[in-house]
């Protein structure tokens, strides 16, 4: 591939990683004036939830093969979780549970995927209540549900200890689950999350708002997107696509996530990663590495520069790197 292509599909990537975190955003500034009578997220129709099955199919051609696909019964419905063997004599003595951003479901990890599997195996999974071929069946009404499910969920999973391994609200997730059920957690790697150690910024929440309402043009959202994405152009590549049928075709029925309390994050007990973009549009950088050094008892703290919030597919390979030292420095 020539540099021009590689630099091309680096922006392209970058777009893609955005894409699926700024939903977040998208979210919460649309909840209040599109709430849904049903207790539970859902697709509006059958013919959006064909499409989004098209694909989320086409986006998969990118990952590897899995070792096992499993649908784990939960009290708040069925998660989907996909399981991958790491390499022989991978370094991390746990496996990996991979838990990706709003409406941006396990395909979202394609990038990742060949480096994480050389330090250990890796479950990947769609998370309840959100786009994705996990299926509430259960309101999910605070936080301790939202633990709830993914405590069931790692219960199930042939392991004692797991390290959580979250990408934007997949970082909340992970971090949420910790305060409420620490001992099935072994570690927290977490990808700029987002409302974990710092709030949204006001600017980024008022440019998502002519981007909040599905029927409005495409061209809204990709603007916005393109904003996230430190103007990288927004093309309509698989994971995109996918990402974007989601948005449009699913209602989430969740808890809006609340920044994480520092006394929370004080009284976290296991060795905690935090990698952060210096770039990000998500949270002020600084804040939140000031608020990660000083609560966390056991943190580190990784900061790169001119890095958007897409840092999980921008700097895939380095990023395994910084969690393979991390483990190390564990042992």
């Amino acid at each position: 591939m020539t540099e021009q292509g590689e630099t091309a599909g680096k922006r392209r990537r970058r777009a893609w990683g955005v894409t699926a975190a700024v939903v977040l955003v998208l979210a919460g500034v649309a909840g209040v004036a599109l709430r849904s009578p049903s207790p539970v997220g859902h697709w509006n129709s059958r013919s959006g939830r064909d499409a989004f099955l098209a694909d989320y199919e086409r986006a998969w051609q990118a990952m590897p093969r899995p070792d096992e696909t499993l649908d784990v019964r939960t009290d708040f419905g069925f998660v989907r979780v996909y399981r991958f063997e790491g390499a022989p004599n991978a370094r991390s003595q746990h496996p990996f549970v991979l838990l990706p951003g709003r409406s941006s479901p396990s395909p979202v990890w394609a990038d990742n995927m060949p480096s994480l599997l050389q330090l250990g195996d890796v479950y990947a999974l769609d998370l309840l209540g959100e786009p994705g071929l996990s299926v509430q069946e259960a309101p999910i009404e605070d936080f301790a549900d939202n633990a709830a499910w993914l405590d069931q969920t790692l219960a199930a999973l042939p392991a004692e200890k797991f390290h959580l391994l979250g990408l934007s609200i997949g970082g909340w997730t992970a971090t949420n689950a910790a305060t409420h059920f620490p001992g099935r957690v072994a570690s927290l790697v977490l990808i700029d999350p987002a409302r974990t150690f710092a709030g949204i910024p006001v600017g980024t929440a008022l440019r998502a708002i002519p981007a909040s309402v599905p029927w409005l043009p495409k061209a809204w959202r990709d603007s916005f997107t393109s904003y996230t994405a430190g103007g990288a152009p927004v093309e309509d590549e698989p994971l995109a696509r996918m990402i974007e049928t989601a948005m449009s075709a699913y209602t989430i029925t969740l808890p809006q996530p609340e920044l994480i309390p520092e006394q929370d994050l004080a009284a976290l007990e296991m060795p905690v990663l935090a990698v952060l973009a210096g770039e990000s549009v998500m949270h002020d950088t600084a804040t939140a590495a000031q608020v990660a050094e000083r609560t966390l008892r056991r943190g580190t703290v990784v900061v790169y520069p001119g890095a958007s919030h897409a840092v999980g597919s921008e700097q895939a390979e380095a990023i395994a790197t910084e969690i393979g030292a991390f483990l190390d420095a564990q042992r």
